[in-house]
């Protein structure tokens, strides 16, 4: 790829005083109309490379719309994406190589196991798959038989990721990958995507969970009626927030419920 060519916004970007990073998606003045209703309203980031982003918002916000559009799954109305250095509106089929796009578990074939699902899968990308390596990344090597139907949730949750990593992606889109997942199947899901980004992808997700995006995220861009109204570390947000004088009205405490539930029932998945 020749960087040399691209915009300097590709190149490199800083945040804070953060050395120097690549930026391997870069959105600006992004645009999604549904006829006279504005999804998406002009927003712009950069996702760096090697970092966990994460997208939050309430309902209608505007997040899913955004990714999908970043995913190809979507067609914009205006405003210019870049991902690892191709243009959307140019090579879109050269995008979809480098992600993985976390699929939904009613998309699964009942019929057919684990092994044989990610062998199908592997196929819509015209590679050979390893499936039992892929198992073994996300500790379901023991299921390699079993069909979907017959996994517990957090084990239907981290195959849906495994099927993000078939083609070796860049980049991994999660949507609220632990939605409805026991503390225990949670927790395990965290390491795993800490893992997933340790070597070398970049992960960017959105959930409802407040304290996930705290725990995970390198950055949080928070969106509400298609614009983005903060983007900084979460850190960096919380601290903005203590210094207006902003306090809890219950005194924070160093551990919280789920850490006690944690702490009391062990950390091991109770798979059903």
């Amino acid at each position: 790829m020749n960087w040399k060519a691209l915009p300097w916004f590709l190149k490199i970007s800083q945040v804070s005083t953060q050395p120097l990073q690549k930026v391997i998606i870069s959105v600006k003045n992004l645009v999604k109309d549904y006829g006279d209703f504005r999804a998406v309203d002009h927003i712009s980031f950069d996702v760096f490379d090697g970092e966990i982003f994460g997208l939050l918002g309430p309902n209608g916000a505007g997040k899913s719309t955004t990714l999908e559009i970043i995913e190809t799954l979507r067609e914009k109305s205006g405003g210019d994406v870049w991902v690892d250095g191709f243009d959307l509106d140019k090579a879109p089929q050269e995008i979809k190589k480098i992600i993985g796009v976390q699929l939904q578990t009613s998309g699964f074939y009942p019929g057919l196991n684990l092994v044989e699902l990610l062998h199908l899968f592997g196929g819509l990308y015209n590679r050979e798959v390893d499936a039992i390596d892929l198992l073994k990344k996300v500790n379901l090597e023991d299921k390699a038989k079993n069909k979907s139907k017959e996994l517990s949730g957090g084990q239907k949750q981290r195959f849906t990721i495994a099927t993000t990593l078939i083609n070796k992606p860049r980049i991994i889109f999660l949507d609220e990958p632990t939605t409805g997942l026991d503390p225990q199947a949670r927790r395990s899901l965290w390491e795993l995507i800490r893992e997933i980004r340790q070597q070398g992808t970049t992960v960017i997700l959105t959930t409802h969970y407040m304290d996930e995006a705290e725990q995970l995220c390198d950055r949080i861009a928070i969106m509400d009626k298609g614009r983005i109204i903060k983007l900084d570390s979460p850190d960096h947000m919380i601290d903005e927030l203590v210094a207006t004088g902003f306090e809890r009205p219950r005194q924070v405490k160093a551990a919280n419920l789920e850490d006690v539930f944690i702490h009391l029932t062990g950390r091991e998945i109770r798979d059903e």
